[in-house]
């Protein structure tokens, strides 16, 4: 099982995470689209990439707005696997 990460360490990485916030027990980013099919092409990209890594971001799909959300439930909270995702889907933003 992961070991949630603490307050300092969520902190620190969130400052080399552009964009990236702390919502509770989570991490969200909302990623914005010109086109609707710009970002479902972003969500298959992020499918992809989380498949690879086997860690699952919540995602909300709204038009031209993707909400990428990334907790990791096992372990009730932010883990490293979170924050790998969330460089992973910076990685896969273009």
């Amino acid at each position: 099982m992961r070991q949630k990460l603490s307050d300092l360490e969520i902190q620190r990485a969130l400052g080399g995470l552009a964009g990236w916030a702390r919502r509770g027990d989570a991490l969200s980013k909302t990623f914005i689209f010109e086109r609707f099919a710009d970002g479902i092409a972003f969500v298959d990209r992020v499918a992809k990439a989380a498949d690879e890594m086997d860690h699952h971001p919540d995602i909300d799909i709204r038009y031209t707005k993707i909400t990428m959300t990334l907790s990791t439930h096992d372990a009730g909270g932010i883990t490293s696997s979170d924050l790998k995702l969330a460089e992973r889907i910076e990685s896969v933003t273009t």
